[in-house]
């Protein structure tokens, strides 16, 4: 079985789907004449914590709670351990091709959310309800593809990268760390979440709000604290980035040497697992923000992107390349352990901590992702059932082998993918179209 799923796993996020995401990036940032550069500082001004918001707007979260839940989701195991993995079996060259998967991603992410907005619809409760499923179905009346889209993102969330995989990770972390049986992990963790499930997304986004600004924080002042103290190796870090992204990489050290297709291959699937841009996960939390026009939840939206991959796997790569740490042999986690380790008294419960919060806040992301997938075909009553089988499925993960459904995941998120990206690209027009329209009232004169 695990041949079978692998085999499937290395096709659907071969080259093809790669090519798609960025490609769709590349489409969309034509379209719309590389609006996530000449709006990115609007759209981190407008993303800063008690930002004030139009009298006018409607939803069920602030903007910042959407982002910070839509953060919590993304930003995890792909920032500490992806880039590590990336850049310990393709190079430093691989930061690069990560950082075009985040700047496209950026406009990529603008419009998903920009969508989500405006198709979104109120439940029977007065939630927004919102997402690829949504503006797939109500703005191109193509519902098997949205069920498709719905299906997929259900079993990621309750079986693959939302649920069984972190709290195993966090499990393993916390067993390795601090001798605390995987079992008592599991209970644990099921208690945390479902305290906070009960509260649906206006309980997830308080605590998103609160810890993922305090986890991000905190980790990029250790990073920049490594950074500091190799100021003098920071230059040569980017030299060696640039030059190893278009020229094979010599072995040295315990590295054992990379292709230019390996670069770029680990860089486009590690930032793209990372920031998510594409699967259409995202949208669905945007969706829920208290906003007036799409344009505004889509801007704050695209900054998402810009913090997971421009700013915390960029930190994490050159923590690894000014060190040397990326030389050693070691991969995954445990390569960013052992460079922080070496760095900062007690470096190690720097990552382990920084893995258990960073994977939890991504369970209770993707648990909202999946709840509203699940509504979206069996309607409200179905929220309650799905809770409690997503709580079980945390203590189950805490103490199972999780090869397989790590694959599963993996083959999930790729048939995520492909409905939201045909989506995007059909949907395009109208993106345009509410762009120009918002930037023009912008530009109206006030009376006074």
């Amino acid at each position: 079985m695990i041949d079978v799923l692998t085999a499937l796993r290395d096709f659907v996020w071969g080259w093809p789907l790669m090519i798609g995401l960025v490609g769709t990036g590349f489409f969309l940032t034509l379209r719309l004449r590389g609006l996530q550069f000449r709006k990115l500082g609007l759209a981190l001004w407008m993303a800063r914590p008690g930002a004030p918001q139009d009298e006018d707007a409607t939803g069920d979260i602030s903007n910042f709670q959407a982002l910070m839940t839509a953060l919590s989701a993304t930003v995890g195991t792909g920032n500490i351990a992806g880039v590590a993995t990336a850049v310990a079996v393709a190079g430093p060259g691989a930061l690069f091709w990560m950082w075009i998967t985040g700047l496209l991603g950026m406009i990529t992410k603008y419009c998903e959310a920009a969508l989500a907005v405006e198709y979104r619809v109120q439940d029977e409760t007065g939630e927004m309800n919102g997402g690829p499923m949504y503006y797939i179905s109500r703005g191109l009346g193509w519902k098997p593809l949205a069920v498709l889209f719905s299906v997929f993102t259900i079993a990621a969330s309750l079986v693959g990268i939302g649920n069984m995989v972190q709290s195993n990770s966090i499990a393993h972390s916390m067993e390795a760390s601090f001798g605390v049986a995987p079992v008592v992990t599991g209970v644990v963790l099921m208690v945390a979440t479902g305290l906070v499930l009960l509260g649906g997304i206006q309980s997830i986004g308080k605590v998103a709000g609160v810890i993922v600004p305090l986890m991000i924080g905190a980790y990029i002042l250790c990073a920049l604290y490594i950074l500091v103290v190799n100021a003098g190796a920071i230059p040569g870090a980017f030299g060696l980035i640039f030059k190893d992204a278009f020229t094979p990489t010599a072995a040295v050290g315990g590295f054992l040497g990379a292709t230019v297709m390996m670069a770029m291959r680990e860089g486009f699937s590690k930032g793209l697992f990372s920031n998510e841009s594409g699967l259409g996960s995202a949208p669905i939390a945007a969706a829920a923000a208290r906003t007036s026009h799409p344009i505004q939840q889509a801007l704050i939206s695209m900054t998402q992107t810009f913090i997971d991959t421009l700013v915390v796997c960029t930190l994490t790569g050159l923590v690894l390349i000014v060190s040397g740490c990326w030389k050693s042999g070691q991969t995954g986690a445990a390569l960013t352990t052992l460079c922080f380790d070496g760095h900062i008294r007690g470096g190690r419960y720097v990552v382990s901590i920084g893995l258990l919060l960073f994977a939890w806040t991504t369970m209770l992301g993707w648990s909202y992702y999946g709840e509203r997938a699940l509504e979206f075909l069996a309607g409200d009553r179905a929220s309650r059932v799905y809770r409690g089988v997503f709580v079980l499925l945390v203590g189950v993960g805490a103490v199972m082998e999780v090869d397989v459904v790590w694959l599963i995941g993996d083959i999930c998120n790729a048939f995520m993918a492909l409905p939201n990206l045909i989506g995007l690209l059909a949907l395009s027009p109208v993106v345009v179209r509410l762009t120009k329209d918002y930037f023009a009232r912008l530009d109206e004169p006030r009376p006074g």
